[in-house]
């Protein structure tokens, strides 16, 4: 007998809504539908009534887990729209931070992807080493969530000799702990049989609905900005595409880890080679030409946008904000096909969705 069985928009085990429409048979799921935007914010109008300074303040906010990808962007584009050179150093400080933001994303997805399947001991174990990472970003910033690194023209705090030196040691019990969370997650079976074969996406269609992130890598699309459209001075260092070809929710599970990998190598080499010189280009308050622009940035989750168009007063004329799960999204129920109701939960958080990014 055919039913339909509702999870969401308000649910206590989802932090954000969403609602997922899954169209059963049994405990097999037949076809499915999603809904979005239960939780509008303003945030694209509220940028046209502030500053280029003030809206950084403003679009930092719109996640908590990425606000550095945010703020970045904006600047970009900005920065792009003014023909604006940022200093070398400054670009190697904000590539240090959003590296360091995809690790603390990635581990934070792990520990949810692991508490899903009930492993709780990894999950406790996995948040714990997220601990240590967000202890660097606090060293670096000040803080631990919205971290206000960035501002029109540079960096605005720049990295010591002694805060480099203690940055490196730490990465280097990250990366050993890393390498043992890899061993048990690729040879765990409470982890295998919950999520080899479950939610496949495969490669075909990955690239027909658009999927981005590292959930189009796990289908095995090498699609990265960072290689794609270099910025930040990415094209500096050495690091590669992570991709793997399961196309299930192990894959996305397997790359993450893989990236966390290749984000210790960036910081690495970012901090070994940081030139000298201003990390800024001072604090005026910049007026926004006539034009517009858009510029991507590889945030944890995939492939940010933000187009900003100006009209030459003091205000953004118009800020738009194209962000990674709204691409996502729509892969979700052809992932859920053929699957058990009780998987269900874990292939929708398997795209690492941020509802807060997408209700903006």
């Amino acid at each position: 007998m055919s039913y339909i069985v509702p999870i969401g928009p308000y649910h206590p085990a989802l932090e954000e809504p969403v609602h997922a429409r899954l169209i059963t048979n049994g405990e097999e799921i037949t076809d499915a539908e999603v809904f979005i935007g239960y939780n509008h914010r303003g945030i694209e109008k509220l940028c046209t009534e502030r500053n280029p300074i003030q809206t950084i303040v403003l679009v930092e906010r719109v996640c908590g887990i990425c606000s550095h990808s945010h703020a970045l962007t904006y600047a970009l584009a900005v920065e792009n729209t003014m023909n604006m050179t940022v200093p070398k150093r400054g670009q190697y400080i904000r590539a240090i931070v959003a590296e360091l933001e995809r690790l603390h994303s990635h581990y934070l997805w792990l520990g949810i992807a692991l508490h899903i399947i009930g492993h709780d001991s990894l999950f406790m174990h996995t948040w714990n080493d997220r601990e240590a990472i967000m202890d660097i970003l606090e060293e670096i910033s000040g803080n631990r969530v919205n971290y206000g690194m960035v501002t029109i023209g540079g960096a605005r705090r720049d990295i010591s000799d002694e805060t480099r030196v203690h940055v490196l040691k730490m990465l280097d019990k990250i990366e050993e702990s890393m390498n043992r969370l890899r061993d048990i997650l690729l040879t765990d079976k409470t982890v295998a049989l919950r999520t080899k074969g479950v939610g496949v996406l495969t490669t075909e269609d990955a690239i027909r609905i658009g999927a981005i992130g590292p959930h189009a890598r796990a289908s095995n699309v090498p699609v990265d900005v960072r290689k794609d459209a270099p910025y930040c001075c990415y094209e500096d260092f050495d690091f590669n595409i992570a991709v793997w070809d399961s196309c299930d929710v192990f894959a996305r599970v397997v790359i993450r880890v893989l990236e966390n990998f290749e984000s210790i190598k960036i910081i690495r080499q970012a901090l070994d080679m940081l030139p000298a010189g201003k990390i800024n280009l001072g604090n005026k308050i910049p007026r926004i030409p006539a034009g517009e622009y858009m510029f991507r940035h590889e945030a944890p989750r995939g492939q940010l946008c933000y187009k900003v168009v100006g009209d030459g007063g003091e205000y953004n004329h118009r800020v738009s904000i194209h962000v990674p799960t709204f691409r996502n999204a729509p892969t979700i129920p052809t992932m859920l096909k053929g699957n058990s109701v009780a998987d269900a939960g874990l292939i929708i958080a398997s795209i690492d969705p941020c509802f807060s990014c997408m209700d903006r």
